[in-house]
């Protein structure tokens, strides 16, 4: 047997038990969730009821030597509790009117947006608009979202603007007097290991590459 349960709100999950009724409600936005009280099984006590009742017959009838009327009691008490084992008729009744009641309790802690038609808790709820926020946004929050956007825009554009680099780049490379090819940046030619005095101005002490006729500082005659 199985319940046609119609909720207020698709949103919802069933997490009843053999031993009671308990469900979940959950908001169409944010997708939290309003768990009902539990509500115990009546038809769950009765078989514990019945089937501790049968054990201490059981009990009783080995202390006083009656071991065949205990084991009949508790075979009587076995098929009663199968009676109510799992989903019975009868749990489906309190199953049923238990959802109902779960909804009663639910529905006072969700909205239903005539915008969208769909049920939001309250924290997704624009009380002051009547409507959900993804429908009308809360003007405070939209204004502090919208600032903390320009903020993270402007130390983009500050940072964009700052110089990092304070050196001078210079793309020139350094030729070997020896070689006439490149040689790096080392005191000696990467290529045939001839050393790299650079000569320096002697007017300006600007250093320039060998072979250079006129300072690349003062343009002096070298």
């Amino acid at each position: 047997m199985s319940d046609q349960l119609i909720a207020f709100t698709s949103n919802y999950a069933d997490n009843s038990t053999e031993a009671g009724f308990q469900f979940t409600f959950f908001c169409d936005t944010c997708r939290e969730g309003y768990k009902s009280r539990f509500t115990e099984s009546t038809t769950y006590k009765k078989k514990n009821f019945f089937k501790g009742l049968g054990d201490v017959i059981g009990v009783v009838a080995q202390l006083t030597g009656q071991s065949n009327l205990g084991s009949s009691l508790t075979r009587g008490t076995n098929a009663i509790s199968q009676k109510f084992n799992g989903m019975s008729p009868e749990w489906h009744k309190e199953h049923e009117v238990a959802f109902e009641a779960a909804q009663n309790e639910a529905r006072g802690h969700f909205k239903r947006c005539p915008k969208c038609n769909k049920w939001h808790c309250e924290t997704c709820w624009n009380e002051q608009a009547g409507l959900c926020v993804a429908d009308a946004p809360r003007e405070n929050v939209e204004v502090a979202a919208a600032r903390a956007q320009k903020m993270v825009k402007d130390i983009g554009a500050a940072a964009d603007a700052t110089p990092v680099f304070t050196g001078k780049a210079d793309a020139r490379q350094t030729i070997c007097p020896k070689c006439s090819k490149p040689c790096g940046e080392g005191k000696f030619c990467d290529n045939c290991g001839a050393p790299l005095q650079l000569p320096a101005c002697a007017k300006c002490g600007a250093l320039n590459q060998p072979g250079a006729n006129f300072c690349s500082g003062c343009g002096g005659r070298m």
